[in-house]
């Protein structure tokens, strides 16, 4: 009912959508690297992350189970030898990925929610009503707020 009486003059072009997108790319990218460091963390490697120009060119490898794609050679350490299962890998990054994807699906309800097409204007949630007016009053005044169901009995 609302929606009708609004108009939003601001046309949709490709700009938001292709802001969501490569934010969405981004967070899926840093939570596979973030899977495949807290493998090695767990494998006893230690933490680590590539280097910036190696953020993106060492996906393919961790998805093969790769363990120490893009990440520079410790010439002091044994080489690969605490580094992770290929395994062990898949499946952290399999974790972390699933954690980033239900953040973003809450995240995207929630502003669906709050800025999307069918949002309620100018109402009050209950808990905002009860802060502003207090309790005291709301339960004063309930059947002039709601007086289908707080009226007064009829005979």
């Amino acid at each position: 009912m609302q929606q009708s009486r609004r108009s939003n003059p601001y046309p949709f072009t490709w700009e938001i959508p292709l802001m969501l997108a490569i934010t969405v790319l981004l967070l899926l990218v840093l939570g596979m690297q973030t899977g495949r460091a807290a493998a090695n963390l767990a494998a006893g490697s230690g933490m680590s992350f590539p280097p910036r120009d190696a953020l993106f060119t060492s996906v393919p490898r961790i998805l093969a189970g790769d363990a120490s794609a893009g990440l520079p050679r410790n010439t002091g350490t044994a080489g690969t030898a605490g580094r992770a299962s290929p395994a062990a890998v898949r499946a952290w990054v399999a974790g972390t990925e699933l954690m980033v994807l239900a953040v973003l699906g809450w995240a995207g309800r929630d502003i669906w929610l709050r800025w999307g097409p069918h949002r309620i204007h100018g109402m009050a949630s209950k808990a905002q009503a009860q802060r502003l007016l207090g309790r005291r009053r709301l339960h004063r005044v309930r059947a002039i707020i709601r007086p289908d169901l707080y009226g007064k009995e009829r005979p």
